[in-house]
Parts: structure tokens; sequence; C-alpha cells
């Protein structure tokens, strides 16, 4: 993996030329989110969970309560068709606990445990600073305005 002062020119990165700019922005997104995927992985590689299961213990923190099975995939940042056996992961690891409605035995209602909520005190993501930094603050509120764009 490069690193950061390594990057900065997408069509010389991956060797490869762009019919448009609307073309190229596409790709330098996704290439970009794989790119941080891949050193977010390394980060969380020592903590035994990957980053869908580290945004699922992140999920139910923020609840505060015990929320369903399908609010978690609502809430996911990347969406995962197993996100049941994701969650079978943590609860094997003791992270998290399922329990059943009383009223609707159909509905699977998941909590962290303090275990889960301990692992997650311990994850720092500073390993992104170096990339992050050489945005200003001004930059990054434009880039995330941007994003929220396309998202609309």
């Amino acid at each position: 993996m490069k690193k950061a002062s390594e990057m900065g020119d997408l069509a010389k990165d991956i060797n490869s030329t762009f019919p448009s700019e609307h073309v190229k922005a596409l790709i330098n997104i996704k290439y970009t989110a794989s790119y941080l995927d891949q050193i977010g992985a390394s980060m969380l590689k020592p903590f035994g969970i990957s980053e869908p299961q580290y945004n699922i213990l992140r999920i139910l923190k923020g609840a505060g309560e015990p929320i369903t099975v399908n609010q978690v995939k609502e809430r996911m940042v990347q969406k995962s068709p197993n996100t049941t056996r994701l969650m079978d992961k943590l609860c094997e690891k003791s992270l998290i606990k399922r329990s059943r409605c009383e009223n609707d035995r159909r509905v699977v209602y998941i909590e962290i445990l303090e275990e889960g909520e301990e692992l997650l005190k311990e994850i720092r993501f500073d390993g992104f600073d170096p990339y992050m930094k050489q945005l200003s603050t001004e930059e990054a509120m434009q880039l995330n305005l941007l994003l929220d764009k396309i998202r609309k």
C-alpha cells in the first residue's frame, strides 16, 4: 500500500485515462474508498474484527439501547448481505448479545455488551491522520458537502 505522500494522481496511480471529469471523479471516489478501507482493515486487524463488525459495534453503542437487526442493517455505512454472520461472530466474541422480542419471535434485538464498549474505547483511528490531515478543515467541510450532494 502506498503512503499518503506517494498518492495523488489517479491517472498515474491506476495508469488510466477517463472519458470525462465526472467519470474520473466517480472512479476516484471508489478508488479512494477502497484505499481507506485497506488502511482501516490494517488498523482493526490487531483487535480481531473487520470494518463491518466495527461499524456494527459503533451503531449499537450510538443507539444506547437494544435495536433490531434490520435497524442495524439500515444504519450500516457499507451495506453487507452477510450482516447476520458478522453479528454471529461478534456474539461468539461476547461483544454483543441477541434477544428475541417477546411479542414477535421473528424480531431479534441486538445490544452491545460491556466488552464491546471497552473494545471500541481501545480502537484509535489516528492511523488515518497522515491522509486526512492533508485536508484543511475548510477542505474537509467542502468535501463533505460535495459527497452529500452526490447522495441527494
